[in-house]
């Protein structure tokens, strides 16, 4: 079932887009820039193969990597919010429950209408890696999208330094000026969603909140003022502490896509009150 997820049309098409920005990168401007043989462009093209490489491992993480199942002997336990009221202790259980699934839903977990289940700390589904970005996922998909903005701005240098030095006669090179126009553009579009889809999550990542909670806090913190009272997510336990609950306590191992250890089991997480 997981390998069947790569059969699909925008996974190749991420696939044909990796292919192809390798092949201009490395086959055609690191040669026309410095020679792909001498040893400058051997080195760049070592560099771009390596973070290419890394890459395209990140993506099969996050594919084949399921991005959090609720387990289906889970039940809420009303009591800690709840305590002695038998009404509050019916509103919670009624908040949790999900119609569509008919199963208990723990918290931050959301109901998948792509893939029609419910999904723990689900972030959002991800039409490029068929698959949604949850619990178990999350750090590859991030990992996956900073090495993307990694190599497409090495790219984009690779392919600016080669411009540079071009002489741009337009004499009868129409055509290779053109490609180096749209291979340009295109490279610095491609770097620029990356990097601003990078910027979001870091972004998410030291607030430890989901792309979801973002726009729930939204409405909370509306609703907060007209209140007279002030809203904070719940789940922000600090900048630092943000980041090892989603990358890992060790700094060493925020790189990698499968170093995923520390993360438990996804039905409870650290609050604000907990740390208070």
């Amino acid at each position: 079932m997981k390998i069947k997820r790569l059969l699909s049309v925008p996974i190749f098409s991420v696939l044909s887009l990796i292919g192809f920005v390798y092949y201009i990168t490395v086959f055609i401007f690191i040669e026309d820039w410095i020679g792909l043989f001498t040893s400058p462009g051997l080195i760049s093209s070592l560099i771009f193969t390596y973070l290419a490489s890394l890459c395209l491992f990140s993506l099969a993480v996050c594919v084949l990597t399921d991005a959090g199942p609720v387990p289906s002997s889970y039940l809420p336990d009303v009591e800690e919010n709840a305590g002695s009221d038998h009404d509050a202790k019916i509103s919670a259980l009624q908040t949790r429950h999900c119609e569509k699934c008919s199963t208990y839903k723990p918290p931050r977990t959301h109901h998948c209408r792509v893939c029609r289940r419910c999904v723990l700390r689900m972030d959002h589904h991800c039409l490029w890696i068929n698959n949604c970005v949850g619990y178990w996922n999350y750090k590859s998909f991030f990992v996956l999208v900073s090495y993307g903005t990694l190599a497409s701005l090495y790219s984009t240098f690779i392919i600016m330094r080669c411009a540079f030095q071009k002489n741009w006669n337009f004499e009868g090179m129409l055509p290779v000026n053109i490609f180096y126009v749209i291979c340009a553009v295109m490279m610095i579009s491609l770097s620029s969603t990356l990097g601003t889809l990078l910027g979001w999550h870091i972004y998410l990542i030291v607030r430890n909140m989901t792309t979801i909670e973002y726009y729930e806090g939204i409405r909370a913190a509306w609703l907060a003022r007209k209140s007279g009272q002030s809203y904070q997510h719940p789940f922000d336990v600090g900048a630092y502490k943000n980041m090892t609950l989603i990358l890992g306590p060790n700094i060493l191992k925020w790189a990698w896509p499968t170093s995923a250890s520390h993360l438990k089991d996804g039905l409870s997480f650290p609050t604000l009150r907990d740390s208070s």
